[in-house]
């Protein structure tokens, strides 16, 4: 039983795959006539100074998409879009610490540990990783230095942090900070400021918690206590302003307008799909028991249905409720009927007492998802498959083959983990702490008068409104919407293209500059090959 993949394919020709009109986006220019070649527009930098740009900040500077950095992608990386923008007005080269092939991910001493990049794929309507091997080796350091000095997964204080960049210190180092890092105790923060910048770019703080979001707000990747980042970020932007008083800071995005946790429905089991539709009537008479139990314990609201006529809700493990493992498990062993149930499986009467420890176990902090869960991207691949370990583990409690299977389907014999959905206080914790980190951006912005670009703000109004740049209307919609990449929260490099032309607004207002914006419909919004 699989989730239903007809969403890929209903626009994909509208997001243009590649160039193939031509819009006038710029802003309007003071002019020169040269005797030769006529009119020129002339760009200049206002109070700012281009000459060296160095950006700083996490796989969004990278200018990571489709699921890994791969060269192509680096290329249309906001950070090397917008230098070659302030080339115009006296920005001089710009350097990155490019992978080595356009199938991303990497080697670390010949075995992978990242990639490769994901394409659409139109004959399957889904994304799918592109056909072959990483190349590109971690050891293998060359060290900078580099304007582009983006690190993949990087969190606030990982850019003070010493040995982030060290391969001995693998892998609780960053491979890609390895690859690029000028000595093995580095900091990225040392690196950038080395370079001695006249204007920066600071994007940092998604992953901080970004981390916890993807993962299913599950633990196992914590959103970083607000006296951390906020030390990190006050040592950061103190320090790049000190070297130099020219620059952007951006905030974070909130999660809830990514397509990575809104593409995937809370009810997408759709009764039609022969492979679920023809196990509802013996799933609703399997979850009636316990229904019953749900109800004599007084949470009725818990109750587990499918409906033969409109597409159910999966079923979900929802930790913020009491776990009623041991009451459910006692009912059932206290029902009179409740070894008759367990007979029209096929097994013993005997194997009433194994059953309903195994209900209990199973279904104690079960429910069915509503719309205010949030189900993640890579769910869409797991709900409806055979969960091979839990149908092992039930086969050696004295279940038959077939039966562990049928209890072991994912999000509907099988209560989802937290890892695939966000719940409502989970959500809640991620949404307080993106807007207390974004106040405290914010206040720095304006303490060192820097320019702020409220990326927050801004993907909102994508996600509410779409966004129209020339001739394109971007939308937040997974694969049709041209904003974001397969990966459902990297942008696209026509979504990135919107940040260079944000940037570039809020830079001409802020400096003086009067740089040009760029075209967006010259950068794809989804890859095909």
């Amino acid at each position: 039983m699989k989730l239903n993949n007809n969403i890929w394919l209903l626009a994909l020709i509208l997001i243009g795959f590649t160039a193939c009109e031509s819009d006038d986006d710029s802003l309007s220019d003071p002019l020169i006539e040269d005797p030769q070649t006529g009119p020129t527009p002339v760009y200049t930098s206002g109070t700012a100074d281009f000459s060296t740009f160095v950006a700083i900040g996490n796989s969004l500077t990278a200018g990571v998409s489709d699921g890994t950095l791969f060269k192509r992608g680096q290329d249309v990386s906001f950070p090397n879009v917008l230098s070659q923008q302030f080339a115009l007005a006296g920005g001089g080269t710009f350097t990155q610490p490019l992978i080595g092939d356009d199938i991303g991910g990497l080697l670390f001493g010949g075995t992978q540990i990242a990639g490769p990049r994901l394409i659409f794929n139109p004959a399957a309507q889904a994304p799918e990783p592109i056909n072959g091997t990483p190349t590109t080796e971690v050891t293998s350091i060359t060290p900078g230095p580099y304007n582009n000095m983006g690190v993949p997964s990087a969190k606030s204080f990982h850019l003070l942090a010493p040995g982030y960049g060290n391969v001995a210190n693998f892998p609780a180092a960053n491979p890609y900070f390895i690859r690029m890092a000028s000595s093995p105790n580095a900091t990225v923060l040392e690196d950038a400021l080395a370079q001695n910048p006249t204007f920066f770019s600071l994007w940092i703080g998604a992953n901080d918690v970004l981390g916890y979001a993807t993962s299913g707000a599950d633990g196992t990747n914590p959103i970083t206590d607000q006296a951390t980042f906020d030390g990190a970020m006050t040592a950061i932007v103190s320090s790049l302003a000190t070297s130099s008083p020219n620059g952007i800071i951006s905030n974070i995005p909130n999660v809830t307008d990514a397509p990575y946790f809104t593409t995937v429905p809370f009810a997408p089991l759709d009764p039609s799909d022969p492979n679920f539709g023809s196990q509802i009537p013996t799933l609703n008479g399997i979850f009636g028991q316990l229904n019953q139990v749900f109800a004599f314990l007084g949470v009725p609201e818990r109750s587990i249905v499918f409906s033969q006529t409109a597409a159910s809700a999966v079923v979900i493990n929802d930790e913020s409720l009491a776990n009623l493992s041991a009451q459910i498990t006692g009912v059932l062993n206290a029902s009179p009927t409740f070894p008759a149930f367990v007979q029209s499986f096929g097994l013993p009467a005997a194997a009433a007492p194994i059953v309903a420890n195994l209900f209990g176990v199973v279904y104690g902090q079960a429910r069915q998802a509503n719309a205010n869960d949030l189900l993640v991207l890579p769910s869409r691949s797991t709900i409806g498959i055979v969960n091979e370990a839990q149908s092992t583990f039930l086969q050696t409690s004295g279940l038959p083959e077939a039966l562990a299977n049928q209890f072991s389907v994912e999000g509907v014999s099988l209560p989802l983990e937290d890892k695939w959905v966000v719940i409502p206080t989970e959500l809640v914790e991620i949404q307080n702490a993106t807007a207390a980190f974004n106040q405290t951006i914010s206040n720095l912005a304006t303490q060192f008068d820097l320019a702020f670009f409220d990326v927050n703000t801004f993907f909102n109004g994508v996600a509410t409104n779409g966004f129209q740049s020339g001739s394109a209307f971007l939308t937040a919609d997974y694969v049709t919407g041209g904003t974001f990449s397969l990966d459902g929260f990297h942008p696209s490099p026509r979504g990135y293209s919107l940040v260079v032309n944000q940037m570039i607004g809020l830079i001409n207002t802020k400096y003086g500059s009067n740089l040009p914006t760029v075209n967006s419909v010259d950068y794809t919004g989804v890859y095909l090959d």
